[in-house]
């Protein structure tokens, strides 16, 4: 009888506690010092499924990847309130594409609808960034039409990770610098020397935008797995235990708290 009063009372007392929590944590944030661009790795979907399994038994991916899915919305609304200027979230690596068809189809599937929806609300610019040449024809058409119809729309600026590989965008930055020198007329010499760090910075996926000042990444992963990887340099990074379809808002403000809270040096 005890246990079973106890597994009644511990959700009940959560669920009266933690929105007071929550107000404090957020009573308390200086939204001065509030990162400009935050990147986060939305990992944990498929475990999550696996964890949390339907009344009729289902764990498959695409309910998890689902899940995942509709949570990007509250973290879009947790940013606006926050003062976020640029997210950016991976939603698949190109690494990704490698997996099995079942898997893979309806994963591209709940992505399109995903970006579509996003878009249709009017409040966000949206950008695709990624290996677009790795994509199926019909969701480079969707991602190029969200993309057109959502620029310069004033709100958070959304950088959509898809087929995306940190590596392969500092090789495609490498290569988008050789190309664009070597057109002009320019000796191999003369393209070497002007290869630089601000040269490559210039051709990369999110060239114009703010380096990301604090990226999460939930599930419980300590690593970066190829994510922004010439971005980060100087990035605060914040990992959570909770698999990303129950990443909550208030999870979200500890990642804002933490970061706060540490001294950047940039190197210094």
């Amino acid at each position: 009888m005890a246990n079973l009063l106890k597994s009644y009372l511990k959700p009940a007392i959560k669920a009266l506690l933690y929105p007071l929590y929550e107000r404090r944590i957020y009573s308390r944030l200086d939204f001065t010092q509030t990162p400009r661009h935050v990147g986060v790795i939305l990992d944990g979907n498929r475990r999550w499924s696996k964890a949390n399994p339907a009344a009729d038994g289902d764990v498959s991916t695409s309910r998890g990847h689902k899940a995942g899915a509709q949570k990007i919305i509250d973290l879009l609304d947790w940013c606006e309130e926050s003062k976020v200027e640029v997210l950016t979230i991976w939603l698949l690596s190109n690494q990704n594409l490698n997996r099995a068809p079942e898997e893979l189809e309806p994963l591209l599937q709940i992505i399109a609808e995903t970006v579509n929806d996003l878009a249709s609300r009017r409040r966000w610019e949206i950008r695709p960034v990624g290996s677009m040449e790795l994509l199926p024809k019909n969701l480079v058409d969707q991602l190029t039409d969200v993309a057109a119809k959502t620029k310069g729309i004033k709100g958070v600026l959304v950088n959509v990770a898809i087929g995306y590989g940190g590596r392969s965008e500092i090789a495609d930055a490498v290569k988008s610098v050789i190309t664009s020198e070597a057109n002009l007329g320019k000796s191999p010499a003369e393209i070497a020397n002007s290869i630089s760090v601000e040269e490559i910075s210039r051709h990369l996926y999110t060239a114009g935008l703010p380096d990301p000042d604090l990226v999460i990444r939930t599930s419980g992963e300590q690593r970066l797995g190829g994510f922004l990887l010439w971005q980060s340099a100087n990035s605060e990074f914040y990992f959570c235990e909770a698999y990303w379809p129950d990443f909550r808002r208030v999870d979200f403000l500890r990642a804002l708290r933490a970061y706060s809270q540490r001294s950047r040096r940039f190197g210094k």
